[in-house]
C-alpha cells in the first residue's frame, strides 16, 4: 500500500488551495519569518512568470538567480535553472523540497579534489628531484 506525501500532515493538494499567510505557519522557523516580510521584488517577479507558465503548460526550464526563494507548492512539478555563481543547475521541484531555498538546491562551490602533491610540497618529493 503506497502512502501519499505529507508536508506537516497536509497532502499537496492541501497546501495548493491554501491561502500563503495559513501556509506560512507551517514553514520552518527562518523560512517562516522571512515570509511574514513579504515577497521581495525578484521573487514576485520569478512567481508572476511561473503562474504564466503554467497558464501556458510550457515544459521549458525558467532560470532564475533568485536563490532565496522559498520553495511553495504551485511551484512543484516545474524545473527551474537556479544560478550558482557561474552557471544554472537544472532542478525538478518536488513535494520534499517545500519550504526550503532554491539556493540549497544549486551549490556554489565545487567539491574539492586533490590529486598528487606537487614537487617540492614535500620534504619526500623535494629529495625526489635531487635524484
Amino acid at each position: 500500500m503506497a502512502t501519499k506525501d505529507t508536508y506537516r500532515g497536509k497532502t499537496l493538494e492541501e497546501l495548493q488551495k491554501m491561502e500563503l499567510k495559513d501556509l506560512i505557519k507551517l514553514l520552518p522557523a527562518r523560512a517562516r519569518r522571512t515570509s511574514k516580510r513579504g515577497l521581495t521584488d525578484p521573487q514576485k517577479k520569478l512567481m508572476e512568470k511561473i503562474k504564466k507558465f503554467k497558464e501556458q503548460n510550457k515544459t521549458k526550464p525558467i532560470k532564475t538567480h533568485c536563490r532565496d526563494m522559498i520553495v511553495l507548492p504551485e511551484m512543484v512539478g516545474l524545473t527551474l535553472r537556479i544560478h550558482g555563481g557561474k552557471d544554472f543547475t537544472t532542478v525538478l521541484i518536488t513535494e520534499k523540497m517545500i519550504g526550503r531555498y532554491l539556493g540549497e538546491f544549486s551549490l556554489t562551490r565545487k567539491i574539492v579534489s586533490h590529486s598528487a602533491p606537487g614537487v617540492g610540497a614535500t620534504r619526500s618529493s623535494a629529495a625526489v628531484s635531487v635524484k
